[in-house]
């Protein structure tokens, strides 16, 4: 976030925009909202279609308890309110991935109410914290998925994720700037991981977003200006293509007033090839979908119990572990910030920091530091080199703590451990291994290293010189010097203290 707000300067004046996103997240169950079908990701089509899927005359859906709790713990994790009475609606309309000939959905009285997510600030962007608030978390059943490259003249229908169970967390038109909309979309995404409530998986079709974009003019201080006619783009499923959306959206709306065009209430589609949004269909109101009470289910009941249960699950969300880190651990808002933007990176680190703190005989905090440096620098560092994310490093937690453990009671030094480090990556192998079977320990003989001390001082004598004449600079050239000498080996601490003695 930015303290200076994002303005868009058009041809007659300063515009604002005003988001509001709707997010459709799957929610993490092995079967689907009303049937017991599977929800595995990339099975053949229509190979998970049950009949209460396929609409089959005299099927009667039945409400997953998994799912119902997801969502409940989800609206949990973002502090909203939680309805113990909810009911599903019928919203009718025709589509061919669509087979009942309505969505089971809920309008009138949502699973879960109103709640807020907090954006900014982090570790490279410390402004202003910005509260999102968040309107409302209904369940409801997704659509099958219509196929047009499959036949030259027909299009297939594939019915795999027709009924589906779906998160529609709805924001409220409180995100201004595409860069809020990212920083917006990213923190749910990662409460959602934390909680383990849906994957995220944007790639996947797990997690998609429908932007709703309008622009209104810069007012005077104090001066309420009422929102634009605003525009719906749907199924926007990645992060970068929902900050594209905005930024072109707006700009489009603002050429349209200020050539005197109107805004027309719209649903649109996004080509992230030509960075447009173009128009699908006049946007529908409620009215036009003849919601109704579902006659087939009975409304939602949840009792304190359930509800109970559903708390104590949750897990160290985010935000608390962020502070955390930084009060109780000691780590830098930068790292605390890295090492919680993912729930994997946080149980990842975690583990490191317990074992290192068994390894060593120390407090976690007291290692803390040098294990988020080591995990944010060295490990990141390598596994972007090698293409290959967290999950897949072929350094474990434990390996890693045994490295780092090495280096801390002086059996060697950092440059010996980026050393042992490389070939861990290559081989699989742990530290200590490494470490015995190429000599490679640090040696504290003060014997050793004072004949090379002496061998470096008599090579260069005129740079003693230079250094007893002031030039104080040139004691790091010869504790580099030592060190070569003793091919890395020698203790730098030792190196440092008979260099001072050296040369008086």
């Amino acid at each position: 976030m930015t303290e200076s707000p994002y303005r868009i300067q058009g041809t007659t004046g300063e515009w604002e925009v005003v988001v509001g996103l709707e997010v459709h997240a799957q929610v993490v169950s092995r079967s689907k909202l009303f049937s017991g079908a599977a929800t595995a990701f990339g099975a053949e089509p229509n190979a998970q279609v049950s009949l209460v899927d396929a609409a089959m005359p005299g099927m009667l859906p039945v409400p997953n308890r998994e799912c119902i709790r997801q969502a409940v713990r989800t609206g949990m994790a973002i502090d909203a309110k939680i309805n113990k009475w909810s009911r599903f609606d019928r919203k009718n309309y025709f589509y061919a991935d669509l087979p009942q000939g309505y969505q089971i959905s809920q309008l009138y009285h949502p699973l879960v109410g109103e709640g807020q997510i907090d954006i900014g600030p982090d570790g490279k962007n410390p402004g202003n914290t910005r509260t999102i608030g968040i309107e409302r978390i209904h369940v409801e059943q997704d659509a099958g998925k219509l196929m047009h490259d499959q036949h030259p003249t027909m299009s297939y229908v594939d019915l795999n994720r027709s009924g589906v169970a779906l998160m529609e967390i709805v924001s409220r038109p409180d995100m201004r700037s595409p860069a809020e909309a990212g920083a917006y979309l990213r923190k749910l995404r990662t409460i959602l991981r934390y909680v383990g409530s849906c994957d995220g998986n944007m790639e996947e079709g797990s997690m998609r977003a429908d932007v709703n974009v309008s622009v209104r003019r810069v007012g005077g201080p104090g001066e309420d200006v009422p929102f634009g006619t605003r525009t719906e783009t749907k199924n926007v499923n990645s992060v970068r293509f929902v900050m594209a959306v905005v930024e072109q959206e707006a700009r489009r709306q603002i050429d349209v007033i200020e050539d005197g065009g109107k805004i027309v209430q719209e649903t649109r589609l996004y080509d992230p090839d030509r960075n447009e949004t173009r128009p699908m269909r006049s946007k529908e109101d409620a009215h036009d979908y003849r919601y109704f009470p579902d006659p087939d289910l009975l409304p939602l009941e949840l009792d304190d119990a359930f509800l109970a249960e559903c708390r104590a699950s949750l897990p160290e969300l985010p935000d608390a572990k962020r502070h955390r880190y930084e009060n109780a651990l000691g780590l830098s808002a930068y790292n605390a910030d890295i090492l919680t933007a993912e729930a994997d990176t946080a149980r990842w680190f975690e583990v490191l920091l317990a074992e290192s703190a068994a390894r060593q005989g120390k407090p976690e905090a007291d290692v803390a530091r040098q294990a988020a440096n080591w995990l944010t620098s060295e490990l990141f560092g390598a596994l972007n080199r090698l293409g290959k994310d967290l999950e897949d490093s072929p350094v474990t937690p434990s390996q890693a703590a045994e490295l780092l453990a090495l280096v801390a009671d002086g059996t060697i030094s950092n440059t010996i451990a980026k050393q042992v480090f490389e070939k861990m990556l290559e081989t699989g192998e742990g530290a200590g291994t490494i470490v015995a079977s190429e000599g490679l320990r640090q040696t504290s003989d003060t014997g050793a290293i004072e004949a090379a001390v002496a061998k470096v001082l008599a090579d260069n004598a005129d740079k003693v010189e230079q250094y007893k004449g002031g030039k104080e600079a040139l004691f790091g050239f010869f504790v580099g010097q030592t060190m070569k000498a003793m091919q890395g080996k020698a203790n730098p601490q030792v190196v440092n203290e008979l260099l001072k003695k050296a040369l008086g």
